[in-house]
This record gives C-alpha cells, structure tokens and sequence, in this order.
C-alpha cells in the first residue's frame, strides 16, 4: 500500500477500529455536504403548496437533517461521538426536485464531514418518506462532501 494510504479504521490484524484521537490538538472544523432528491414535477408543485397530506416537508426535512447530524455517532459504528456547534441544512425547491446542503462546524480532535453528510442523507430519506405516497419516480442521489476546513482554535 502507497504512503498515507493506510486504512485509518482498521488495525494492523486487519480488525475494524476506531481511530484514537486522544493526542490531537483540539480545533475548529467546517464541513458541508450536498445532495439531491429528484422529483416528479407534479410532487415539486404540491412542495411548493404545502399539499402533501403529511405536511411541510421542507420544514420537517430541514428539522430531520439537523437531528440526522446530531444522531451521527449512533448510525455509524466507529465515528466519533462530536459536540455539534453548529448544523445549518438548506433545502431548495427546484423545478425537478430539491437541492439539500448541510454545513455543520465543531471544535474537535476529529473532522465533522460524517455529520454534515449523514444531515443531507437524512433529509432526502424524510422528504422521500414523505412524498412516497404520490411519487414513485423519486431518486436520491449525488451526495457528497463539498469542503472540509480546520483551523487553530482562538487561545483562550
């Protein structure tokens, strides 16, 4: 295996592990993530007038996601357990589905991104839920990391 491609979540037995981050630095870390739900035109509509006999999806969506971002630690085994600072998830309507982005920031030994992916993750898993009853076109799909960021945090 090429330098610095080691496999950080897996021992030297080839068992799976979590990483220790016991002797890192604490510091301010970015992340944001983005995804997509196509819809079918008609289901964008009925978004778009607040329908959908289950309610405001965006709205729960948007609710769902931050939750999602904060529940990261339970869903996959070896990340770490984050104090969240901060978890932003925006969800736009467009003509053929909705754009989703979720930035969640920490200050932290380990990065953040499994969170803001897991936030844009769930919220497209809500808006399908929500929407399964007048659509079976729906595709998730081109979830991925945008940026991640750190930076030394402030001396206090």
């Amino acid at each position: 295996m090429a330098k610095g491609t080691r496999l950080t979540h897996v021992d030297e037995a080839g068992s799976a592990r979590m990483v220790d981050v016991s002797a890192k630095p604490a510091v301010m870390r970015t992340a944001t993530a983005a995804g997509r739900i196509s819809l079918a035109p008609h289901t964008v509509e009925l978004i778009r007038e607040n329908a959908l006999s289950k309610g405001d999806v965006l709205t729960v969506a948007k609710i769902a996601g931050v939750v999602g971002a904060k529940r990261t630690a339970e869903l996959i085994p070896l990340t770490h357990l984050i104090e969240i600072e901060h978890v932003d998830v925006t969800l736009e309507l467009e003509e053929s589905g909705v754009a989703i982005t979720a930035t969640a920031r920490c200050t932290g030994k380990t990065g953040i991104e499994m969170e803001a992916l897991t936030a844009v993750s769930i919220a497209a898993l809500t808006i399908y839920d929500m929407c399964k009853a007048v659509d079976r076109t729906m595709e998730i799909g081109a979830i991925h990391l945008v940026e991640k960021t750190k930076q030394p945090s402030p001396a206090l």
